[in-house]
This record gives C-alpha cells, structure tokens and sequence, in this order.
C-alpha cells in the first residue's frame, strides 16, 4: 500500500514540477528568463532561433509572452540585459547613463521592461532610446550617445532620458532591425554593445 501513496505523489510532484518548469523556462513566472543566452556580449545576452523554423517550444513561448515579434534574424535581432556594467541588477531605486556607438544595423532602439516582462505602469511617455532620437541630438556622428535612465527627469531637460519609475528591478532590450551580415556571422566581433554605467541610488544619497 505504501509504495502505491509513493508513486502518487511522485506522479503529482513531477507533473507539478514539470509544468512550473516548463512556465519559467517559457517566461510565463515572474524572474523567468525573457530570452535566450546562447550568445553573450559584455553581458547583453541573445538567442539566434528567435524567428527560426529551429526555435523550440520555450523559445517560441517566450516570444509571445515578451512581445518581440519573432522576425527572423535577417530582419532583427534583439539583446538583453538585466544588469549595469558592474554586474549589479538594474533597478528603479539608481540613476544611469547609457552610453554607445555604431550599431551594425540599418535602424535601432533600447526599451525598457519592468520585472513582469512588460513596459512600466507609469505616464511619462519616456520608455525607450532610439536610433532617430541619437541622430537629432548628434547629428551624423553617432559615434558616441547616450541616455539617462532613472525615476525622475534630469533637472536639465533637453537631457535623454529613458522612464524607470514603476519599472522595479527592470532591464533594457536592445533591438537591432535589419542587422549586417558580419553581424549575424560572428555577433562577438561585430558588436560592440551600448555601457550602462550605475551613477547613484538613492539607498546611497544619505
């Protein structure tokens, strides 16, 4: 009788486990992972199946959960990061500045994304950088731009900003549309991603 309540349980513990497992795997639970790792560059991290025949189940879920669309990667590509440049979880308590270059790709934007994998519960219409707003600023030489993101606005106003309120411990997206080939042939050579330099908290200010 004993080995019969045995085996009951474990059908239930695996049939537990294997669904929760199966919903984080496919970012469905909060701390879920958004997107693949298969390719890391300083920390922003992709998944070239997105988009492909070859994307497995969890791939394909996450897709849908996380809005990204799932071109294929001749059409974009996308890189994730959850933490700034000294390895700490990017969070709405800091200020930060963004700061990059030359992306290899026809067109590009960096979103913001709350802890729930969705865009932060607030109204300042400031959630995202893009290519077309580092031209206004800079001119033809994109060469070096950059951002703030933090809760508040930056006293100067003509200051780039990206919206963190609301935003908990958050992360940045980072779509590049229409990439080079060298690009998708070898990302670690080709790109050289944007730095996200932590600039205080207010746990720091005292």
């Amino acid at each position: 009788m004993q080995w019969i309540i045995r085996l009951i349980v474990a059908i239930i513990f695996g049939a537990n486990f294997g669904a929760l497992s199966a919903l984080w795997m496919g970012g469905m639970i909060s701390g879920g992972p958004r997107i693949g790792n298969a390719i890391d560059i300083d920390g922003w991290q992709s998944d070239w199946s997105i988009g492909s025949e070859n994307a497995d189940p969890y791939v394909r879920a996450r897709v849908a959960r996380n809005g990204l669309m799932g071109l294929r990667k001749e059409e974009a590509v996308y890189f994730l990061k959850t933490e700034d440049d000294s390895g700490e979880a990017l969070s709405e308590a800091c200020t930060y500045q963004v700061r990059g270059g030359q992306l290899p790709a026809a067109w590009w934007s960096i979103t913001l994304y709350d802890s729930e994998n969705r865009l932060p519960m607030n109204e300042d219409g400031r959630l995202s950088f893009d290519q077309s707003q580092a031209e206004r600023l800079n001119g033809e030489d994109m060469s070096d731009w950059s951002f703030i993101v933090s809760a508040t606005a930056p006293q100067a106003e003509d200051t780039p900003w990206v919206s963190s309120r609301a935003g908990g411990l958050f992360d940045l997206t980072l779509r590049l549309y229409q990439p080079r080939a060298d690009l998708l042939e070898d990302p670690g050579a080709a790109l050289t991603p944007p730095k996200i330099e932590r600039l205080s908290c207010r746990a720091e200010a005292g």
